[in-house]
Formats: structure tokens, sequence, C-alpha cells
């Protein structure tokens, strides 16, 4: 396994070490949550342009590499949402396009003319940029409030900014869906 796989597996098992310090209830706990979700979001970029440069591009990095994205601001996304950052519409708009486009990737791949894996275009990878900095930019103020940094007023600003980027993020998520589905359209009218 190349060095770019074993950051995306990595990306994996950040996951659930963010969760449990989002969990735990405690002053700090937020701010290392943070602190692990800016490290696995950083390991997105990293896998990615060591996969580039070097010629490591492999089946395994195309699938799985934005299967650990979705899982990781999935739940960056939830633990916004229950703390007034996101709306559960953006939620349930990401969702929906990551269920379709991993569904497409799935009818590619078991395609009996030719297995096909997708790559994430540029508007997808646009999306999770986006996502990944306003999920830190919400996560910074939660942690901010929860250690006494900034009060109610600071945070509902912060809030308000977090949700604004997160709906424009929303509309780059329907736009980057249909560049899946349009040109793939045909592999879902011949599945079997």
């Amino acid at each position: 396994m190349n060095l770019p796989n074993k950051l995306t597996l990595l990306r994996f098992l950040l996951v659930p070490v963010f969760m449990v310090f989002m969990y735990i209830d405690n002053p700090y706990s937020y701010l290392i949550g943070l602190i692990v979700f800016a490290v696995a979001s950083f390991t997105d970029y990293l896998d990615g342009s060591i996969a580039r440069k070097y010629n490591m591009v492999t089946d395994f990095g195309k699938f799985m590499d934005p299967l650990a994205d979705k899982l990781l601001t999935t739940v960056a996304l939830i633990y916004l949402c229950l703390n007034g950052m996101c709306h559960e519409i953006v939620i349930c708009i990401v969702l929906a396009r990551e269920f379709a486009v991993s569904g497409i990737r799935l009818i590619a791949a078991a395609n009996p003319a030719g297995s096909k894996v997708i790559a994430a275009g540029m508007m997808g990878k646009m999306k999770t940029v986006l996502q990944m900095f306003a999920s830190i930019f919400g996560l910074l103020a939660m942690a901010l409030l929860a250690m006494g940094t900034i009060g109610e007023a600071t945070y509902a600003t912060m809030a308000l900014v977090t949700n604004v980027t997160m709906w424009i993020m929303a509309v780059l998520t329907v736009v980057s869906g249909m560049q899946y589905i349009i040109p793939n359209f045909d592999l879902i009218k011949n599945a079997k």
C-alpha cells in the first residue's frame, strides 16, 4: 500500500477520534476535536498531492479517498448542526448527493461492459474544501465558546458566517452532483 492510500486510511481512523472529543464534556475537548479534524482534512490535501506528483494514483485511492472525505465531513456537519452552525436541509442535500454519487460509482465499477472507477471531479473537490474550511471555522467557534474565550454575540456571528458558507457549499454540492449524474446517465439507465 502506497503512502497516499495510507493517509486515506489514517483519515478513516481519525473520524472516531474526532467523534470522541466532540462528545466529551470538557472545556478543551472541542479544541482537540478541531485539531483532529484539521489534521484529517490536511491528509486529504496531502494524499492527493503526493499521488499526483509521484504518479501513485490508484483505483483504491480514487474510490476510498472520496469515501473518507464523506465520512469525515458528514460527521462534522452533524456536530455543527447540533450546535446551530449548519441547517438540517444542508445535511440532507449533502447526504443525498453523496449517496447518489456513491451509487453511480458502484454501478460504474460493476458495469459488465467494463468496470470503470469514477474519480472526484474539480467541482466536487471545491465543495469538499469549502465544507472543510467552513467546518473548521464553525468548530473553532464552538471551541472558543466552550473555553470561555468568546461570548454569545461573537459565537452568534461566527455561527451566521458558518451557516452562510454551508449554504453556498450546498449549492456547489448540487452542481457537482449533476456533474456526476448527467455524464453517467447511460450507466444508470442501462444498469441491470
